[in-house]
């Protein structure tokens, strides 16, 4: 079957939101013209979605994992695999399955700011990624804030002190924060200062950066992956691996206006 570039567009735009039954459904209705679910995932999946070159300099962005669900033989428990998303902050989202070198690639190829954020939580696959993008001099890794309460709060006790050690953080304080731990044994204590002192190169003074109205979290790239997960997630999806890797590009391509007539701050 022979289609116009427009109906592709059109059929590409429905199925990176919804199923490709459900956009064939659509089309039908919108256009007066059949292009069934089959031909829906064979358009997506011999489309070239390109990796976007920004032309705008990248000054903060922020890293997570999502997860998808693969298919299995039929009997057998689905499993869930982890992808990597990345957000440029204010510009643009991109996610990579079981390839972390290409992420680190396409970041690298974008004009980064000297210096640049790195925002993240405390998985050390996170920052073994970061590890690799840009100079580590010009690379200012940070915990996000949320997830580093979060530690914070699941230690017991007086909550005097854990206000105490929430300041401390704030402005930076590790060692101070720290202190206030001294002689106290419960094992999320512990647990937690082992936390601080791992991360406490990436612990700043959160103060300073919110007051000069830089992130302190990595909200935009959580947010991002709600975004990818409303497609990768639809009720009943289960996607062979090795089409995965072309899915989150076709989502990725909706999310940064890839189908928009309007301009896009990207080459």
């Amino acid at each position: 079957m022979q289609i116009s570039g427009y109906l592709e567009k059109c059929c590409l735009l429905l199925s990176a939101n919804e199923s490709y039954e459900r956009s064939a459904q659509n089309i039908e209705v919108l256009t007066g013209i059949a292009v069934s679910h089959s031909t829906q995932q064979r358009l997506v999946h011999r489309h070239d979605f390109p990796e976007p070159v920004i032309a705008e300099t990248v000054s903060e962005m922020s890293l997570d994992g999502g997860k998808v669900r693969l298919r299995t033989p039929l009997g057998e428990p689905c499993t869930w695999k982890d992808y990597k998303a990345i957000r440029l902050h204010d510009l643009i989202t991109m996610a990579y399955f079981r390839d972390n070198p290409g992420l680190i690639d396409w970041v690298n190829r974008q004009t980064l700011n000297t210096p640049f954020f790195a925002l993240g939580d405390g998985h050390d696959g996170i920052w073994n990624v970061f590890a690799e993008i840009g100079p580590s001099e010009h690379r200012h890794e940070i915990l996000d804030w949320f997830h580093l309460m979060e530690n914070l709060h699941k230690v017991p006790g007086s909550l005097k002190r854990l206000q105490q050690v929430e300041d401390f953080l704030w402005k930076g304080n590790v060692n101070a924060a720290i202190e206030q731990f001294e002689g106290c044994h419960s094992k999320e204590a512990q647990r937690f200062v082992v936390y601080l002192n791992k991360h406490r190169t990436r612990i700043p003074n959160y103060e300073y950066l919110h007051q000069e109205g830089f992130s302190i979290g990595s909200g935009e790239v959580e947010s991002a992956i709600k975004q990818i997960g409303r497609r990768v997630k639809i009720s009943g999806a289960q996607w062979n691996a090795k089409n995965v890797p072309q899915l989150l590009k076709h989502r990725c391509a909706y999310l940064n206006a890839y189908f928009s007539p309007t301009p896009h701050p990207i080459q």
